[in-house]
């Protein structure tokens, strides 16, 4: 991936490339891009966990809730996951559907890995007639249900901006002996300098931000396939009013290698998870301007508490710590303690064409 990095760079204008070039390339180059080869990302033998993958109990609650409101909210038995990594949500979902709802799923996932999209089929195999498989958002049209992504948005790629003494410079990328640095150049990109303009952003002197112009261009994508559905987001991110905070001076973009975290992002391109936070104040507005209706944010501990997860627990209780029950319920415990996973995550709602009280959603 360094030697193609270095390629791309000396071809470029000024022998400079934005970040959001970079993570396009490092994360999805299609030979060598991150998420597209063939190496397992996910899990203890992976870089990152995600929610989905600490249990099924995920999965299922989500399934379990679904089931009983869907037809509440006058929407479909359909589901578009977007970003299935290994497949093991959609199987714990389809699972529990299967056991609480009276008619079959529609299952579609949207993911351009191939390796992604073979480990899905590996692990819903005897799933084939619920399950069908997209590569991109384009291929969604005329979509009703609910689509559902989690930690999609948080690895798009995203330029990045300063603010030095009082003058806004984009941060670049060049080969500079044989080793990958940032550049600052004045800022000059007329998408960024319209998106900042739009959404009236403020950088304090010295502070660094994410621009994510390509998250903004999902969400029109995903507003365009979505004639009546409700849409759920789960990422971790911040509000307008958080970004300013000092501990935020440096911006939120972080590399994860083997478990690890990294703040220089621009090594071992190719082999490491790079992520930014999720702006939620313009990831909101973005979707208002794109047809959908904010229903509302949650932490994700305090909404799976809303949809009754301590129940699950108090169903599976068993007195031997090593048995199936017992891992299931440290795993639920994993989601709710304080200090947990999904304390450090939100679930946003918006949806298109529906007409029901935030109530009815739980």
């Amino acid at each position: 991936m360094i030697a193609i990095l270095k390629e791309f760079i000396d071809k470029s204008p000024n022998r400079l490339i934005s970040y959001a070039d970079f993570i396009e390339y490092a994360l999805y180059h299609p030979q060598q891009g991150y998420y597209m080869k063939d190496e397992l990302k996910i899990g203890r033998s992976g870089d990152f966990i995600t929610t989905s993958n600490i249990s099924s109990i995920f999965g299922k609650i989500i399934a379990k809730w679904y089931a009983s409101h869907y037809q509440k909210l006058h929407l479909p038995a359909r589901f578009c996951e977007i970003g299935g990594g290994n497949g093991r949500f959609a199987k714990a979902f389809i699972e529990a559907w299967r056991q609480y709802a009276n008619e079959p799923i529609e299952y579609i996932i949207i993911d351009s890995s191939p390796f992604h999209q073979k480990l899905q089929r590996e692990c819903l195999q005897e799933f084939r007639e619920e399950v069908s498989q997209l590569k991109n958002v384009e291929e969604l049209d005329h979509f009703e249900g609910l689509v559902f992504s989690n930690e999609l948005f948080d690895a798009l790629p995203v330029h990045v901006i300063k603010n030095e003494d009082g003058i806004l410079f984009e941060v670049m990328i060049t080969n500079k002996e044989d080793k990958l640095v940032e550049v600052l150049t004045p800022l000059e990109n007329s998408n960024i300098l319209a998106y900042i303009q739009r959404h009236s952003l403020k950088l304090k002197n010295g502070y660094r931000i994410e621009i994510p112009l390509v998250m903004g261009e999902m969400v029109q994508r995903l507003s365009q396939a979505v004639t009546t559905g409700l849409v759920m987001t789960v990422d971790y991110g911040y509000t307008d009013e958080e970004w300013q905070q000092p501990e935020r001076r440096d911006g939120s973009l972080r590399g994860y290698y083997q478990h690890q975290m990294y703040s220089d992002v621009l090594q071992n391109p190719g082999l490491m998870d790079i992520t930014s936070h999720v702006p939620w104040s313009l990831f909101i507005r973005e979707g208002e301007e794109s047809g959908f209706e904010l229903i509302n944010k949650y932490r994700q501990d305090e909404f799976l508490l809303k949809l009754g997860i301590l129940d699950e627990l108090a169903e599976s209780f068993d007195p031997n710590p090593f048995s199936e029950k017992s891992k299931h319920n440290r795993a639920i415990k994993s989601l709710i303690l304080p200090g947990g996973i999904s304390s450090s995550f939100q679930i946003l709602f918006q949806g298109k064409g529906l007409k029901f009280a935030e109530s009815e959603l739980f």
